[in-house]
């Protein structure tokens, strides 16, 4: 399994007040499911080391941001998911932006 186990662990406390989440082993990752939907997904991959679901009203914003871009899986751009290399995710204060923008965004999606 790739995935930071060191982050993986920082983002699991950071959802820890969170009563609906789980986790599940996918695509070579962890993925943080909160109220039914994928929030998060930690990996240790070559070119990113996450994958947020922020939105899409957020989403070109993001991106302007350093380490941040788009996430595509099997050649399509997924909108409102962004991949975050280690840069953008250096600090604590970083990563918890990056949970909380993704928890906010959970929060609109019906269940």
């Amino acid at each position: 399994m790739a995935y930071n186990e060191k982050r993986t662990q920082q983002v699991r406390e950071l959802l820890a007040h969170i009563p609906d989440v789980q986790e599940k082993k996918m695509f070579g990752s962890i993925g943080f499911i909160v109220n039914g939907k994928l929030c998060i997904g930690v990996g240790d991959h070559e070119d990113h080391n996450m994958i947020v679901r922020i939105g899409p009203e957020v989403y070109e914003k993001a991106l302007q941001k350093e380490g941040v871009y788009p996430a595509i899986m099997r050649g399509r751009e997924m909108k409102g998911y962004v991949f975050l290399r280690i840069k953008a995710i250096e600090t604590q204060k970083e990563l918890e932006y990056w949970v909380n923008l993704a928890l906010r965004f959970n929060k609109t999606l019906v269940k």
